[in-house]
């Protein structure tokens, strides 16, 4: 009886505490996320000093980068798996972590050194950069004690710890550590209706470019993703460490060479764009697993929870305040935002989430609320100056560069169509109060040490238009046309914001606004290729209705397609696909919009009712799409009616103790 009884309660009460996030670090049994206290692994950042590499030895150096990115993530690993011992005495990281990954580095950096010694000028003081330093987690009262050791501002207020190295105002591991093990947390998060209309739109000039051109490229509803970075990484696998959705070009992989990326496929429905867009995935917290659960850039690095499908994109090219534009070269590589801005700090961050309906305010380092409603936007305005001269450029920055608070190009620079790239996402404000165990936590992919901050959202393009289509977006945008991409000019064409300047330094929207971080821009003007830019497009109503056009979604070799869930309770029907066998994202159908809206499909609610013709996708007709794979779940979620399934134990030692029971009375019955 004793035992039987003992192992009901035991299994009862295990079963009941099982955590959502399956043993993981995350909820416990009280459903609240315990405080992480996670510390993360702060290295200098090498690739960022090398602003002159020469040709020659560019191959390697890109390879050696990618090694110390390797070396951190792993570190980044060991620092998870002695978290507790680490918590207690952080000195007890230096012996197996710290100091290794020091002397890794310092070999590393010594044959980046001898790579452009061979070619050039040996550069100087990279190695006094080999140390990094263990940033500490916080206290149980969420106070980030950050690598300066001085508390940041409390959840919600929006502060950050501005400047350089010491940007510790993100939330560092407050209340939880997320799916992963490694964020987000509460303080991730900011109500947007708190948050003051902080978008500056510098004036106008009489020679103003004021035409935009929208190419439509899809949601990247057939699943193409990889954890490559062809631009930071050429030729490594997994060198982004975090999953990215790929639209526009289909052949775009670590190993994807110029002429592979002419030769490719495009989702987009001008097939004179054969551009590539990408940025990290959103994904929701909700234990689900995809399949990349188990790989490099995915689970095992942190990057942990259901793939979210954006419910719309849109890509818009503006022109100058300033006067009018020039063609970009083609093959022009341009990154806005810095993957790691937790760790770099600021200085090249450009990451601006918002909600529909409130565009005229962005958040900078945290991810937004949003009402009932309201949809989360996701914006990202591209560097609109050229060098003249360059396609890329040793740290991928200094060949491009942002406008001025005027929206002026710095001396050497000329305008360029600048890209503003709009994502929007349907999904629900967490429940911050339980650990997201009500309503999921949502956070972009990272680097594991980057713990899915939202400063560190980013996005990557390279110019892979047409010469003739380049040249008509240019004049469609000089002479202040508003062209889609059928060519049309005003005929159901979203119609883009002002163009503006780049980095926004004309106001600080971080500034008593309740909510809002500083503008990490303020001050860089046009001579700092790294200014962020915190203006964001709010999208107009669209026009007529166009009738999608049929485009090729053909996966690339060595580029991992995954199914993406759709949201519950929105899944619309698939149809097969001969021979496929990849499944894909199930179209999400609710108040009429599905995951990848049409031009005529229903708006968002509550905000315009006509789809920016930037987001068309197409319809069954022309588009197949794979049948649905179920998603299995990463662990079972808490609470006795969730895991019943699991409570055989209980039941052998009820089994157990009703035998006892019966034993026991017979035994009385025979003794007297």
């Amino acid at each position: 009886m004793l035992g039987g009884g003992g192992l009901v309660a035991a299994n009862v009460y295990a079963s009941a505490a099982e955590g959502a996030w399956g043993g993981e670090s995350g909820p416990e049994a009280t459903g609240q996320v315990r405080s992480a206290g996670m510390a993360t692994i702060d290295c200098p950042d090498i690739g960022s000093r090398l602003t002159s590499v020469p040709d020659e030895a560019r191959e390697d150096v890109d390879r050696e980068l990618a090694q110390l990115d390797q070396q951190i993530a792993a570190a980044y690993q060991q620092l998870q798996a002695s978290a507790d011992s680490v918590r207690q005495d952080p000195a007890a990281a230096d012996g197996p972590i710290m100091n290794p990954l020091k002397e890794q580095r310092s070999a590393t950096i010594e044959r980046i050194a001898v790579a452009i010694d061979r070619a050039g000028d040996r550069p100087e003081g990279l190695e006094a950069l080999a140390a990094c330093t263990l940033r500490p987690g916080q206290d149980d009262a969420g106070g980030d004690t950050g690598s300066a050791g001085q508390s940041t501002a409390a959840p919600g207020d929006g502060g950050q710890q501005g400047g350089g190295q010491g940007q510790n105002g993100a939330g560092q591991g407050q209340n939880g550590a997320g799916q992963g093990g490694n964020g987000p947390v509460a303080s991730d998060y900011a109500d947007i209706t708190s948050v003051q209309p902080n978008v500056p739109n510098p004036p106008q000039q009489d020679q103003a470019s004021r035409g935009t051109f929208t190419s439509e490229c899809g949601v990247n509803a057939n699943g193409l993703f990889n954890s490559d970075n062809v631009i930071v990484a050429p030729g490594v696998s997994n060198g982004a460490h975090h999953f990215h959705d790929y639209i526009g070009n289909q052949s775009n992989d670590a190993f994807a060479s110029d002429d592979d990326l002419a030769d490719a496929d495009t989702s987009c429905v001008d097939q004179g764009d054969k551009s590539t867009y990408y940025w990290p995935v959103l994904r929701l917290q909700n234990g689900k697993q995809e399949r990349d659960a188990g790989a490099p850039g995915g689970g095992t690095e942190g990057n942990a929870g259901q793939i979210v499908t954006a419910k719309q994109v849109t890509l818009t090219f503006v022109g100058s305040p300033q006067g009018k534009v020039t063609e970009m070269p083609r093959l022009l590589r341009i990154i806005t935002g810095d993957a790691k801005a937790f760790v770099n700090g600021p200085a090249n961050a450009n990451a601006s989430w918002s909600c529909t309906g409130f565009e005229d305010r962005q958040l900078k380092d945290k991810y937004p609320l949003c009402p009932s409603g309201s949809d989360v936007v996701r914006t990202f305005r591209f560097q609109s100056c050229w060098d003249g001269r360059n396609i890329d450029s040793a740290n991928h920055r200094t060949h491009v560069a942002f406008a001025g608070p005027d929206g002026s190009c710095a001396e050497g620079f000329q305008a360029i169509p600048q890209l503003v790239q709009r994502i929007v996402y349907d999904v629900d404000a967490p429940s911050l109060n339980d650990g997201g165990r009500t309503v999921p936590l949502f956070a972009v992919d990272s680097f594991p040490e980057q713990l899915h901050k939202p400063v560190t959202d980013h996005g990557d393009f390279i110019n892979v238009f047409d010469e003739d289509l380049m040249r008509e977006m240019v004049d469609c945008i000089n002479s202040g046309r508003t062209c889609g991409p059928r060519g049309g000019d005003d005929s159901g064409a979203t119609t883009a914001p002002s163009p503006g300047g780049d980095n926004g330094a004309t106001a600080d929207p971080g500034t008593g606004d309740n909510g809002a971080t500083a503008d990490p821009g303020t001050g860089g003007g046009a001579e700092d290729p790294g200014t962020s830019d915190p203006a964001a497009p709010a999208p107009a109503s669209s026009g007529p209705a166009q009738e999608p056009r049929t485009y090729a979604t053909t996966a690339p070799a060595n580029t991992t397609k995954h199914h993406r869930p759709a949201k519950q309770d929105k899944q619309a029907e698939q149809t097969d696909q001969a021979k496929q066998t990849e499944p894909a994202k199930a179209d999400r159908a609710e108040n009429g919009t599905s995951a990848a809206p049409s031009a005529a499909g229903g708006g968002e609610v509550g905000k315009a009712t006509q789809t920016p013709a930037g987001s068309q996708s197409p319809t069954p007709s022309t588009q197949t799409q794979p049948p649905v794979a179920q998603t299995e779940p990463q662990a079972v979620q808490g609470g006795l009616a969730e895991t019943g399934a699991h409570l055989w134990p209980a039941a052998i030692g009820m089994l157990l103790a009703l035998s006892g029971l019966i034993m026991l009375l017979r035994a009385k019955r025979l003794r007297y």
